[in-house]
């Protein structure tokens, strides 16, 4: 008989990592073994688990669809994936763009290249394009979705979308809104940081400056696990952004957990009970599975971030900054639900007075461009005015490439926003030459009510670059 240690050791070596795509026969139950074989060698890939859910989906509708042609992934001929991606791009109800259909054709091409290299397949179905490339995607390179909002736009947005007020700002009877203040602390956090969703919608609360003995202000704290591809780097809250989040802290948040303790308390062996914070050092202990277990903040992923409580004023209560109805990180729908019936209430209140709103939603990411934008407008201006000939200010940038690297708006906002490659950034050139760089205060007002300080964090991004960081 196998003891107990030697099964979680067994587990830990061998055990199949959360997120893994297994795919199991209609008829019998049993594992498809090619596709089964993928998914286990996706989990090898270090990828997180909503990718590989992702990627796991993608071969299962792959899969579905050659079944209705009477194939399947083995036996699929060039015009059988020719098919499905006419049918995802053209012939569905909800046709993907571009960019998903790119992201799909990457996965295919990586499976069918993962059978070739096992010997299962002889050659891939889909011929090889020219340089390697993937016949199957797209043949033109889409460019970023950068989409920003006008100050009127932003303030629309947040005041009225998401925090129950009527265009002349006075207060909507009719709001059924249930937690205005979390979502408008959400809106500035977002804006403040230049941070992706993932990164500011997991924050917890000693990370932003709202924990017992801590002095208040902007909040500048590490993101790895929740950043894109694990990249670590300092995100800088604004003290308007922070002010936001307090003011959520003590009006609303108090309220929903206090509702939620007691439910807290029946599942606390299913969560991360956190004893002690090392501020200072950026490190939570407590009990996970009732083993004492030490992490450091920056390296705690999304899952364990939302399962993670300490004990508060009525018992148990989440760590993180933002909560919901169940007292627990509001996931990604719950924050896409809010954004959705924002637009809603932004659309039915919408009169002469109204910003010009898009044909799309925004998306919380798009408060990602506008700060991008606006910080990148306002670091050329203060380095070098305002230049008017859009050929000078591209020589300016590549000027500033070979002779400022350290101080170069460009390189600057890049290394603010995480991206790989200073090449991604550069795209958001095009979009510093239209109507929002006709705001003279480029930074104020934004977030909160007084006062912006969106200079602040410009003087902060700066003095950043002198840090090494």
């Amino acid at each position: 008989m196998i003891s107990a240690e030697k099964v979680a050791a067994l587990l830990k070596r061998r055990g199949v990592l959360d997120g893994t795509p297994v795919y199991l026969d209609e008829e019998t139950q049993m594992p498809v073994p090619p596709l089964c074989e993928f998914g286990r060698y996706l989990s090898t890939a270090l990828l997180d688990e909503a990718t590989l859910k992702d990627y796991g989906r993608v071969i299962g509708r792959t899969d579905d669809h050659l079944a209705e042609l009477g194939s399947d992934v083995l036996s699929a001929s060039e015009s059988d994936l020719v098919s499905y991606r006419d049918h995802r791009t053209q012939w569905q109800k909800k046709p993907v763009g571009a960019s998903v259909w790119s992201r799909e054709s990457f996965v295919l091409d990586d499976f069918y290249g993962f059978l070739v290299d096992r010997k299962i397949l002889t050659r891939r179905p889909a011929r090889v394009a020219a340089r390697g490339r993937n016949a199957l995607a797209p043949r033109v390179r889409s460019g970023m979705d950068i989409r920003h909002l006008t100050f009127e736009q932003y303030r629309y947005f947040r005041d009225v979308g998401l925090g129950g007020q009527l265009p002349d700002s006075q207060l909507n009877p009719t709001f059924r809104g249930w937690s205005p203040l979390r979502d408008r602390a959400g809106a500035d956090i977002a804006l403040g940081s230049g941070t992706r969703w993932r990164e500011w919608a997991t924050v917890l609360l000693p990370e932003i400056g709202l924990w017992p003995g801590m002095p208040g202000g902007g909040a500048e704290f590490l993101v790895q696990a929740c950043a894109k591809y694990g990249k670590p780097r300092t995100a800088y809250v604004p003290e308007d952004a922070v002010a936001s989040a307090d003011l959520f802290c003590m009006l609303e948040r108090p309220e929903i957990v206090r509702r939620a303790a007691r439910s807290l308390e029946r599942k606390a062996r299913d969560l991360f009970v956190v004893g002690e914070v090392d501020v200072a050092g950026g490190r939570v202990r407590g009990i996970l599975d009732g083993v004492v277990r030490e992490y450091e903040m920056s390296a705690m992923d999304a899952k364990l971030r939302r399962i993670t409580v300490f004990e508060g004023e009525f018992g148990l209560e989440a760590l993180t900054l933002f909560v919901c109805r169940g007292g627990l990180m509001p996931g990604a729908d719950a924050w896409k639900s809010y954004r959705h019936r924002a637009w809603t209430r932004m659309t039915t209140l919408a009169d002469r007075t109204t910003p010009l709103l898009p044909r799309r939603r925004w998306r919380w990411h798009d408060l990602r461009h506008t700060y991008a934008l606006r910080l990148l407008t306002y670091l050329e201006n203060m380095m070098d005015g305002e230049e008017p000939d859009l050929r000078a200010r591209r020589r300016r940038h590549r000027s500033y490439l070979t002779g400022h690297i350290r101080h170069n708006p460009l390189l600057i906002v890049s290394r603010r926003l995480g991206h790989a490659n200073p090449e991604t950034t550069y795209e958001y050139l095009q979009y510093t030459d239209d109507l929002i760089n006709e705001f003279e205060a480029a930074f104020s007002s934004w977030i909160g009510d007084d006062e912006a300080s969106y200079a602040d964090i410009a003087s902060h991004a700066i003095s950043g670059t002198t840090g090494g960081r």
